[in-house]
């Protein structure tokens, strides 16, 4: 009689096909206890109890026994699924385990500060990548590059340093009737220079000279901005503003260069409404006023002592000349006085560290600017940060040395003076030279 369960049986095979068999040949399916169909044990073992109608009991699985501690392999193997204690689908926490998981909760890892730390900062530090790439480029593509200067001809060799010629125009271009009438311009067509300044940046100091526009200046052969011809030089004296009404800024800076040998690096000219405009966008300039004084023309009205000034107010302390004795000298000496403030108050961190500021102020700065074709914006800020220095008293801020006046009345430059500080600045040596 067979002794295996129903439908199996060992063929003659032997033990060749039990468990652990080394043989290369599939071992058939091995019944397990719980499915025993009949009364017929294993070879060599006990059969399964039966119970209510010879349905076998079910095993625990519990470190690795079957039911009634006996391993249902035979092997010893230990086996736990884990059903009996309820670990796994939910049951009740048992000792051992991690707590939060049995009771159905997950455990909430503690917070890696590190991390959190370590990603904070390389966000931050991305967005500000960014926001600095992307302003760069804004402000890069708001220059107004109009001035050539490989159109100067004959022109000296570049010395020490950086040479920048700074032009504000009496443009009107841009402004309504109502503004005209609010900052007393006048409508004349057109532009004129009404202060011209170099600004020399070297490493011993930086040096701010004022070209009074009445100087008396010889206008030198010069090759024409727009019609590409040459024109001789006649001997002809004017007055330094007049080249600029002539020519444009190409003749202006020819003219600069010709009579006093120093080359001019960079070009930036700013007119009426842009120079208003910068002042109100950095929420107005403070200065301490000297001595208070009136001009119908320019619309000034001021009282001395310190004093927060708006654009309109700007342009109108800048522009004044008639309520003094030594009209363009004097008026010289204001205009660099503001411009330099003006730079001091740009460069401060209240400006620069508030984008609500800084970007109104980049905007109307740069909208209004005219600059030479080779001026970037690290020329730019070099030239500002160099104003600043001059306005903290670590330059020389000075007019261009007077002799007196030419038999037209124009004011005649100390030849030998400005022998001297043009060799000093071309040699970026310390300003021994004092101006008018």
């Amino acid at each position: 009689m067979n002794d295996w369960p129903d439908g199996w049986s060992d063929d003659g095979r032997g033990g060749r096909y039990g468990r652990g068999s080394s043989s290369a040949d599939p071992e058939g399916a091995r019944v397990m206890p719980q499915v025993g169909r009949g009364p017929g044990a294993r070879p060599g073992q006990a059969p399964p109890p039966q119970y209510g109608g010879g349905v076998p009991q079910q095993p625990s699985y519990v470190d690795g026994q079957g039911h009634g501690g006996q391993d249902p392999y035979g092997d010893g193997a230990g086996y736990d699924s884990g059903y009996n204690t309820g670990q796994v689908y939910g049951g009740g926490h048992q000792g051992g385990g991690p707590p939060g998981y049995g009771d159905g909760t997950a455990a909430r890892p503690r917070p890696n500060w590190r991390r959190r730390v370590k990603w904070t900062v390389i966000t931050l530090v991305t967005v500000l990548v960014v926001t600095s790439v992307a302003t760069y480029f804004w402000a890069d593509s708001k220059l107004n590059r109009e001035v050539d200067l490989s159109k100067v001809i004959d022109r000296p060799d570049a010395g020490d340093g950086t040479n920048y010629l700074i032009v504000g125009s009496d443009s009107r271009a841009g402004l309504t009737a109502a503004q005209k009438k609010a900052l007393h311009t006048g409508s004349a067509e057109g532009k004129r220079t009404d202060s011209m300044m170099i600004l020399h940046v070297g490493g011993n100091g930086d040096s701010l000279i004022s070209l009074p526009r009445d100087s008396d200046v010889e206008i030198p052969s010069y090759k024409g901005s727009t019609s590409g011809k040459t024109y001789p030089d006649t001997g002809r004296h004017t007055k330094l503003n007049a080249a600029y009404a002539e020519d444009g800024p190409t003749l202006l800076v020819r003219t600069v260069e010709y009579n006093t040998g120093l080359h001019i690096d960079h070009y930036v000219e700013i007119g009426f409404n842009g120079f208003a405009s910068i002042v109100d966008a950095v929420g107005g300039v403070t200065i301490d006023i000297d001595k208070g004084f009136k001009d119908s023309y320019s619309g000034a009205n001021f009282k001395a002592g310190k004093q927060t000034l708006n654009g309109e107010e700007a342009l109108a302390f800048v522009r004044t000349r008639h309520a003094f004795a030594a009209s363009d000298l004097e008026r010289t000496k204001n205009q660099q006085k503001f411009l330099a403030a003006l730079a001091h108050q740009v460069a401060t961190p209240s400006t620069v560290l508030n984008p609500f500021k800084l970007y109104p102020t980049l905007g109307a700065g740069l909208d209004s600017l005219i600059v030479d074709k080779d001026m970037g914006l690290y020329d730019l800020a070099r030239m500002f940060w160099a104003m600043k220095g001059v306005n903290s008293g670590d330059g020389v801020s000075m007019n261009m040395p007077i002799s007196g006046n030419a038999a037209d009345g124009n004011l005649q430059w100390d030849t030998a003076k400005v022998k001297t500080l043009v060799n000093e600045l071309n040699h970026d040596q310390k300003i021994t030279v004092s101006g008018s």
